[in-house]
């Protein structure tokens, strides 16, 4: 497939799983996208590429699908156009005829005045990644209240995805087409952009204002605009204002609340810090996404994201591992069993054990990659009773 479609002068990307394929979404927009609907060998009902379109046309409803059944499978490709996809292929398929169907369906997703199936470039994708609850949560909490036009602030920590929750609540509006107004409000001269402006505006730091600037604020937004507000807590804002501002407060979780995700974000930031860096795409060892997993980052999801990118830029080879990873000392181990005698904790066991199994039980290069002396790691094993 990926022949034929280069061929015919398209360019094509393959993903081997659904968390691949919304990292790969969440850095650029693609004119189609072709699904298969089983991905777990032995597995033919096509509920796996049921639920994986229905998260694709969530995150963008004009998203072109094609899904790819087999002969037997028409009933999954009945379901599948009943649930948004734009048109299906079943196996086998002739190479023309498939490109063909795809490019008719890219075709008939084009504003009529265009002529080719090459649209004019659109706003960066919008997407959050992950598959805990708490943001499978969250992604359900926008698709709710995004379209209404109701007051929103964004709450949490800084750096866990507040600022790409609000561009995602805005991508989900009724006002999409148009960019939102992003306006930090503890710079005097922006305020004048927040006079009469129609359409969605982002605010930042409304609770960093005392209660004689939260009440201009108010007197400033015009009714026609629909305030997305990135708060620190709602409780700072005064109560006529946070009618305005939260009537619907969306909590982003931090990282640490999110089991799992540390490692899917840190592979989609190792491809994406590739490409944006023009080098080769790296693999993180069992060691490193051990370490990714039970450190507490400063910064939360943005630190982790920096420390990504900074071993993409100095990995030498084709993998990273533990040491490349560079963690300040501030960085500590999230604790996982209080009630552990140890005086480390079941995290850093799990650590070592990955590391020692990716050098297979070399105990130097396994302390290498984990940034410690021979000697340190032999007592950590024997702690450990490795």
């Amino acid at each position: 497939m990926e022949i034929a479609f280069r061929l015919a002068g398209h360019a094509f990307d393959t993903a081997a799983a659904p968390t691949e394929a919304y990292s790969r979404l969440a850095a650029r927009r693609y004119d189609a996208i072709l699904l298969d609907m089983n991905f777990t060998p032995g597995v033919s009902n096509g509920d796996e590429g049921l639920v994986c379109l229905s998260r694709l046309l969530a995150d963008d409803p004009a998203a072109c699908v094609v899904v790819i059944t087999a002969h037997s499978g028409i009933r999954i490709a009945v379901a599948a156009m009943q649930a948004g996809a734009r048109d299906f292929v079943m196996k086998p398929w002739r190479n023309a005829e498939l490109i063909a169907k795809v490019e008719a369906a890219i075709a008939r997703g084009l504003p009529a005045a265009v002529a080719s199936p090459a649209p004019t470039p659109a706003a960066e994708p919008v997407r959050l990644l992950g598959e805990s609850a708490a943001i499978q949560q969250l992604r359900d909490l926008i698709r709710r209240i995004a379209p209404t036009g109701a007051g929103v602030a964004v709450t949490g920590v800084g750096g866990s995805g507040r600022t790409l929750t609000a561009l995602a609540i805005h991508a989900a509006s009724a006002d999409a087409a148009h960019p939102p107004a992003r306006i930090d409000l503890r710079d005097d001269a922006a305020w004048a952009r927040l006079d009469g402006a129609p359409g969605t505006a982002i605010l930042r730091h409304a609770d960093a204002l005392d209660t004689v600037a939260q009440a201009r604020l108010l007197d400033r937004l015009a009714p026609s605009t629909r305030c997305i507000a990135i708060l620190e807590s709602v409780e700072a804002i005064a109560p006529a204002l946070r009618r305005r501002l939260a009537t619907v407060d969306v909590a982003v979780p931090p990282l640490a609340r999110r089991e799992g995700d540390a490692v899917l974000l840190a592979r989609h930031f190792v491809r994406s810090a590739a490409t944006r860096f023009a080098r080769p795409v790296p693999t993180l060892t069992p060691a490193a996404e051990a370490l990714i997993a039970s450190t507490d980052w400063p910064d939360d999801v943005r630190g982790l994201a920096l420390a990504i990118e900074r071993a993409v830029l100095l990995a030498e080879g084709d993998t990273i591992d533990a040491a490349a990873l560079a963690l300040p000392s501030a960085v500590t181990v999230a604790p996982v069993n209080a009630a552990s005698a140890f005086d480390l904790d079941e995290a850093e066991r799990a650590m070592i054990e990955a590391a020692l199994r990716q050098h297979r039980h070399n105990v130097t290069h396994a302390a290498t990659a984990l940034g410690l002396s021979r000697g340190a790691l032999y007592r950590r094993m024997a702690r450990y009773g490795l």
